[in-house]
C-alpha cells in the first residue's frame, strides 16, 4: 500500500521534474550562444524525462492490481501516459542531437533548417500532451483502489478470466 507520505513525496519529485522539462523546454533557446550550458541542460532533461518514466512504472509495481496480475488492465488505463512518455523521450533525444549537431560549431549563427522546425513544433506539441497525461496518471496512482482489494477489482479480475 502506497503511504500517504511517501505518495506526497513521489508526486512532488514528479511534478518538480516535469516542472524543469517544463522550464528546459520554455527557456533553452535562449542560451544558443552557450553550446556547453545547453548541452548539459539537454542531458539533465533527457535524464529527468528517463526518471519520470521509471517512477511511473515504479508506481504501477506497488499496485495491488499489479500485484494481482491483472498488468493488462494497467495497461489499458494508462497507455496514453505509457506510449506518450516513450514517444516524448524519443521525440525529445532525436531533436537535442539534431539541434546540438547544428550549433556546437556554429553557435553565433541562427539555424534552423525545415526539418528541424517541424520536429521542434511536433516535439513541443507532444511535451504538451505528454504533461497533461502524465500529470493525470500521477495523481490517478493515488487513488486506494489501486492499493487494495475492492468489489471494482474483482470485477475486473472476473472479466479477465471469464
Amino acid at each position: 500500500m502506497l503511504q500517504t507520505s511517501s505518495y506526497s513525496l513521489v508526486l512532488t519529485l514528479q511534478f518538480l521534474l516535469l516542472l524543469y522539462d517544463l522550464f528546459v523546454n520554455s527557456f533553452s533557446e535562449l542560451l544558443r550562444m552557450a553550446p556547453v550550458i545547453q548541452l548539459v541542460l539537454f542531458i539533465i532533461q533527457d535524464i529527468a524525462i528517463l526518471f519520470n518514466v521509471i517512477i511511473i512504472f515504479l508506481m504501477f509495481f506497488n499496485t495491488f492490481v499489479f500485484q494481482a496480475g491483472l498488468v493488462n488492465l494497467l495497461f489499458h488505463k494508462f497507455k496514453g501516459t505509457i506510449v506518450l512518455s516513450g514517444a516524448y523521450l524519443a521525440l525529445s533525444i532525436f531533436f537535442h542531437i539534431w539541434v546540438m549537431n547544428l550549433r556546437w560549431r556554429n553557435s553565433n549563427y541562427f539555424v534552423w533548417t525545415d526539418g528541424l522546425q517541424a520536429l521542434f513544433v511536433f516535439q513541443r506539441l507532444v511535451a504538451v500532451l505528454y504533461y497533461y497525461f502524465y500529470k493525470r496518471t500521477a495523481v490517478h496512482l493515488g487513488d486506494p483502489r489501486f492499493y487494495q482489494d475492492s468489489l471494482w477489482l474483482r470485477k475486473e479480475f472476473a472479466q479477465v478470466h471469464s
